[in-house]
């Protein structure tokens, strides 16, 4: 009798060992869908509930400096920075834009990706940029020293702060 309890528990211990994971197997599956249609940079996202640039300006306008809040959505490279691409510049409409850094300066964007689709996965927030740091975005960005000159008032920034990035092939 004793002998049959062992049996029967190595078979049940047997067949839920063997049980697959239906969760992971279409979190795997997701993952190669990704990797087939984007180049990933920085943190692995997915694109589940994913904003678009419009509904993500609506965002950025009920925002006060200072607040914060995570998110992720779609939108298309305006700028990188011609140096090492250690920002980009994303379309929120046809005038306004987010700034986008990346986390830690853990990666970087690459230099020929403007106009690309992308999705960003990060933390939105409102800032108030200096004079230096707008003159020295637009040196980065490749402006004449006219245009830099020009740049005498600080400025609203809707920025963002990237963890992971999805640039579309």
């Amino acid at each position: 009798m004793r002998l049959f309890f062992i049996f029967f528990a190595v078979i049940i211990l047997f067949v839920i060992g063997c049980k697959t994971d239906k969760k992971s197997t279409e979190s795997n599956e997701n993952q190669t869908e990704i990797a087939l249609k984007f180049d990933t940079f920085g943190a692995v996202i997915s694109t589940d509930n994913v904003l678009s640039s419009e509904e993500m300006l609506t965002k950025f306008n009920s925002l006060k400096v200072g607040d914060t809040i995570n998110i992720k959505f779609a939108s298309s490279i305006k700028e990188v920075c011609s140096k090492k691409g250690c920002w980009m510049k994303l379309a929120l409409d046809q005038e306004t834009e987010t700034m986008v850094r990346f986390k830690d300066y853990g990666f970087f964007m690459p230099l020929d990706s403007k106009d690309r689709e992308v999705i960003v996965e990060g933390k939105a927030f409102v800032t108030e940029v200096s004079v230096d740091d707008l003159r020295h975005y637009a040196e980065d960005a490749g402006k004449s020293t006219e245009e830099i000159a020009k740049i005498i008032t600080q400025k609203k920034e809707f920025a963002f702060e990237a963890n992971g990035v999805l640039i579309k092939k």
